[in-house]
């Protein structure tokens, strides 16, 4: 018992010795909730109140029903035959499969991996597009109606009643998800499965069912639910069903967490809780033993202005760490400044001994990566995307770049054609439209189509001589200068994809009203405003020591003024604190220029040469020939990949500038003091006998 109790505060250990029976624990970020949950299921079972296997533990991500799996293993109670933690999906998954035969016999079914093709069918049945993102968008939507415990007989009524928002006419939409269900029920009565309806056939049967009710309680007695915030009506029924009349439950959440009602997730069952179950123990863990205190002094100081019943239940964190430095509030010109900053902020605390992998820029809206993929790019330090493709690597991006191409090869162009016009000829067929359409698939699509539109208009405005031909280029240039994954690569995220992660250091950017409260939270209202200051608190809980918050006045150099988000008031950022200090935008960035005509340069490849890709340059091809074997060395007993040592582009330029000094080796892109520091005295020592070795041969 010592053992399980060892190094828990006494929040913690009020939860984990909390009686049999209901217990409800509101558990802030970065308070210890896995650590508090999984010992509390320990201290069940070695006190011998439960039998380890008849605990169920239920989560929403694999990810964190592995780490619960962990946990318990290393408390000695997981395993096989042991208490088992799998998600709800998992869970019901392996109960249909054992109690299907008794039920139904040899009636078949299978499961649907994927619903894509299915609602495809569907949508072409009844007239609607099938383009990917629009059977994509109606696909979320029939998972949120079934999540929401909504047939396609009420859906219409429903969403007109809640004033949701459809990616198609509601009656369309209920018309494709009636037909959905119906070819997914072959001739002979075989069906098709997708995940929700293992989640409502195993709550049918277990309702339905006494003899298997009985067996299945009979097995499972006691069960804990984390992240129960995010809990959807159909789940909260499945777990009714495991209960029966019994009242052995814990649950853990923070509702003020709550990111993910799109999907149908509410928070009402966590906030009702003490209401269903009068008797319940209530615990609060508010101590948070992640962040700094000044981290955590932000994050209270965002939820504090939280309004409406989820407000309620807010928690006052109380940073257990030692002091930090304050959060930076930082406004920039636009996004290209902003992401050029970040990205040099990223250098200097990798430089500093941050790991690259212990920092992360977080974002609304995935097409705002672009600008910090180049920026970074740019500077030689490699990044992974987390939750969504690179830029350049997302569909919509492809068949724009294509259709670019394309369009640059033809012959009956007239001369002077306008680029900008051209390209958008070339993107409106792809979705670019002046408005913003419904279906997040379709806005992600339309999203990364306007940055690529905006990104022209830059390059555009830089060099009125710019053809489509040199668009191309650009573009190529760009997606094959990118870095590809990798694990030691700083993580770029959208704030959703980003729950449950943390970092040493984090950067929350594009905070602007449009994008952070997003455009659509605006016109829904007041619950999707809150909704959107929620996932702002969740970014900021990301952080454990570092965290700047940054906006561009502009999305694009020149374009239209944006303000910051209404999010940063005065009592987020007071006046007069450290913390508030803004940080003044500075010299608008024009990037850099051409060392040999002086030209701006355009293009992460021309940066990191150092010169125009079309000027002349002296390259010493035996020195680089000596440099990439240099390198393969290198990384060969570092066990990483090459480009992570330094990138070929970077040797290009060092093999034509040839530096023999520190300073010299600095002014090369790709190259920081923590790599001068690793390798400048070898790049020296190459570049200084590469010419003692072009001398004594002149002679």
């Amino acid at each position: 018992m010592s053992d399980i109790l060892d190094g828990l505060d006494p929040e913690q250990r009020a939860a984990v010795l909390a009686p049999r029976g209901p217990v409800c624990v509101l558990a802030g970020a970065g308070t210890g909730k896995t650590r508090t949950i999984t010992r509390r299921i320990a201290h069940l079972t070695s006190s011998g109140q439960v039998n380890p296997g008849q605990v169920l533990a239920v989560t929403f991500t694999a990810r964190a029903a592995g780490e619960m799996r962990g946990r318990l293993r290393s408390l000695g109670v997981g395993g096989a035959g042991s208490v088992q933690a799998q998600t709800f999906h998992a869970a019901a998954l392996r109960q249909l499969r054992y109690f299907w035969p008794q039920v139904f016999g040899e009636l078949r079914w299978e499961l649907l991996d994927n619903k894509f093709q299915v609602v495809s069918r569907a949508a072409n049945r009844v007239g609607l597009s099938t383009s990917k993102e629009s059977v994509r968008d109606l696909a979320g939507e029939i998972e949120w109606a079934k999540a929401s415990l909504i047939g396609p007989s009420g859906y219409a009524e429903h969403v007109a009643e809640i004033g949701r928002e459809t990616p198609q006419p509601a009656d369309n939409v209920a018309q494709v998800f009636a037909l959905y269900e119906r070819l997914k029920v072959g001739e002979n009565g075989d069906r098709l499965f997708d995940f929700d309806d293992l989640l409502i056939y195993t709550t049918e049967i277990l309702r339905t069912e006494r003899a298997v009710a009985e067996e299945f309680r009979e097995r499972y007695r006691c069960f804990v639910v984390d992240e129960y915030q995010d809990v959807t009506p159909v789940q909260q029924g499945l777990l009714d069903e495991w209960l029966g009349a019994r009242d052995d439950l814990t649950v853990v959440g923070d509702a003020n967490q709550t990111i993910y009602s799109f999907t149908g997730a509410t928070p009402s069952y966590l906030l009702d809780f003490t209401r269903r179950f009068p008797d319940a123990t209530l615990v609060r863990l508010e101590r948070d033993y992640r962040s700094t205190p000044q981290v955590v002094g932000l994050a209270n100081r965002v939820i504090g202005q939280a309004r409406g019943r989820i407000a309620g239940t807010r928690l006052r964190l109380l940073g257990q760490r030692p002091a930090g430095p304050e959060p930076v509030f930082a406004e920039y010109p636009d996004g290209p400044a902003e992401a050029a900053a970040v990205a040099t902020r990223v250098a200097a605390l990798i430089e500093q001994g941050v790991a690259a992998s212990e920092i992360a820029i977080l974002y609304r809206i995935n097409a705002q990566s672009e600008n910090h993929e180049q920026a970074l790019t740019e500077a030689g330090i490699p990044y992974q995307v987390r939750g969504g493709e690179s830029f350049y690597t997302r569909t919509e991006v492809r068949q724009a770049m294509r259709g670019l191409t394309e369009a640059a090869r033809r012959d009956d162009l007239p001369a002077d054609a306008d680029v900008v016009t051209l390209t958008r000829a070339v993107l409106v067929p792809l979705g670019l439209s002046d408005e913003e359409p419904a279906g997040a698939q379709a806005r992600a699509r339309w999203e990364s189509l306007r940055a690529l539109a905006a990104l022209v208009d830059d390059m555009a405005s830089a060099n009125p001589e710019l053809t489509l031909r040199n668009v191309v280029a650009e573009l190529n240039s760009r997606a094959e200068s990118r870095h590809p994954p990798t694990v030691q690569g700083v993580t770029l995220s959208s704030l959703h994809a980003a729950k449950g992660l943390e970092w040493d250091a984090v950067f929350l950017v594009g905070l602007t009203d449009g994008s952070l409260p997003i455009s659509q939270a605006i016109d829904a209202g007041f619950d999707a405003i809150e909704e959107e200051r929620r996932l702002f608190y969740v970014g900021v809980t990301r952080a454990r020591e570092h965290l700047q918050v940054s906006w561009g006045l502009a999305r694009n150099e020149g374009g239209r003024p944006r303000r910051r988000s209404r999010f940063l008031t005065d009592d987020v950022v007071p006046d007069g604190s450290p913390a508030s200090r803004i940080a003044e935008p500075g010299p608008v960035r024009r990037g850099p220029s051409c060392r040999i005509c002086g030209t701006r340069l355009v293009g992460s490849a021309a940066a990191l040469l150092g010169r125009c890709e079309r000027c002349p340059a002296d390259l010493d091809e035996d020195l680089l020939a000596e440099l990439k074997q240099w390198r393969a060395e290198v990384a060969d007993a570092k066990k990483v990949p090459g480009f992570t040592v330094l990138s070929d582009k970077t040797l290009t330029a060092i093999a034509e500038q040839l530096p023999v000094t520190d300073r010299d080796l600095l002014r090369i892109r790709g190259i920081g003091q923590k790599k001068l520091t690793d390798y400048g005295e070898d790049i020296v020592a190459m570049v200084t006998s590469a010419g003692l070795s072009k001398t004594a041969g002149q002679k």
